[in-house]
């Protein structure tokens, strides 16, 4: 009588399924090195936003950027002795005095005066500083790296919604701010958390246009290096708590001109969020970071959420055909580029590649020096 063959599995083919099951589970750096990491980073954007050998360099180097900025400063000082000339001088010559006119002197002063020079102050600063950061990306990289505009009927109405849009992102994150300034006792720290992730957005914008990013490339970039963009945006935020009010709109726009050359020669990091600390052995195994920090910040969702609601009440006569849902950010993305062109979902979920190939692809998406990739299949965000 013959016996049958025995099913059961020998050791090592149990040893060689647990070996490819563990290679399958994501590898994690520890919570100290990540910290590390971060702290690394954020020296680096600290260290970044104080070259100013650069600016000295550039301005002295270029007639141009020299010219735009001496403009620049002229006009923002004008602001600010316009503003403090009202605080120190007029504010207590008319207080509490018992003629209405004179009571009521600052109101007129504000109106007629005030009001109209910050306004031109704003737009000829940004013409001013758009020529500035053209000019230094044309000198570091040259004519043919940076992304032209046509110049057709279409590319004036996205020139015209481009100003509209960033004009609304501005009023947006001076209205989350003070909302985030009115939290009790960490209201104030919270703010000014917020203010250096947005001023450091600004500073960059400039970049991330010249390489024709979209919105959603640019947030993404910023909002997965959370550390190093905010230890850059650190002592242009400082600046405008000099002041109140206009004063610290009229000092950030004195700087702003610096910080842009400054972000032009800035190389953001880490250039992979997602793999931040390469293996160092063969297997080129992705290494995320502690589950315990987070990759991406989400620092402008309640921003863009405001920009979406703005924009659509400001668009209800012209969205009345669409029938589709749009999606976070899709409305004030198509706002932004003067378009009407559905643009792809960077809100939802896709399916694809695994883990670590989706890790390593979303590093790569935008390089830290701002490019967008030029070939390939955009994915969904």
């Amino acid at each position: 009588m013959s016996r049958q063959p025995s099913s059961i599995q020998s050791p090592y083919s149990y040893s060689h399924q647990h070996q490819l099951s563990r290679s399958a589970y994501p590898t994690f750096l520890s919570l100290q090195e990540t910290i590390k990491l971060q702290l690394t980073w954020a020296s680096r954007g600290i260290l970044e936003a104080f070259r100013w050998d650069v600016v000295v360099k550039t301005a002295t180097s270029d007639r141009e950027i020299r010219s735009n900025i001496l403009k620049s400063l002229l006009l923002n000082s004008l602001s600010l002795t316009s503003i403090y000339a009202f605080d120190l001088l007029l504010q207590p010559l008319v207080h509490n005095h018992p003629s209405w006119l004179h009571r009521n002197v600052g109101w007129f002063y504000r109106i007629l005066w005030l009001f109209p020079v910050v306004g031109v102050s704003y737009y000829l600063n940004s013409s001013w500083c758009n020529l500035i950061a053209k000019r230094s990306f044309v000198l570091q990289h040259g004519s043919r790296a940076a992304y032209q505009q046509p110049v057709t009927y279409h590319g004036m109405l996205t020139m015209l919604a481009t100003s509209a849009y960033r004009a609304v992102m501005i009023l947006t994150s001076v209205i989350v701010s003070l909302a985030l300034g009115s939290i009790p006792f960490a209201g104030s720290w919270i703010s000014f958390a917020f203010m250096c992730w947005v001023n450091a957005y600004y500073c960059f914008e400039f970049v991330w246009v010249a390489r024709n990013s979209s919105l959603a490339q640019r947030v993404r970039h910023l909002e997965e290096r959370w550390a190093y963009y905010f230890a850059f945006g650190f002592p242009s935020a400082v600046i405008c708590t000099c002041g109140s009010g206009l004063a610290n709109a009229a000092f950030f726009a004195l700087m702003f001109p610096a910080f842009i050359i400054m972000a032009m020669h800035a190389r953001p990091v880490p250039q992979d969020p997602y793999n931040p600390a390469p293996s160092t052995e063969s297997t080129n195994a992705v290494r995320f970071p502690s589950p315990l920090v987070p990759i991406r910040m989400p620092v402008f969702t309640i921003v863009i959420w405001l920009n979406d609601l703005i924009v659509r009440v400001l668009s209800v006569g012209g969205s009345a055909g669409v029938r589709h849902r749009r999606t976070t950010s899709d409305t004030t993305e198509q706002a932004e580029e003067g378009t009407g062109v559905e643009l792809r979902n960077i809100g939802g979920t896709t399916r694809g590649p695994s883990p670590a190939v989706q890790a390593r692809s979303l590093g790569g998406r935008l390089p830290s020096n701002g490019k967008a990739p030029i070939a390939g299949r955009r994915k969904k965000d």
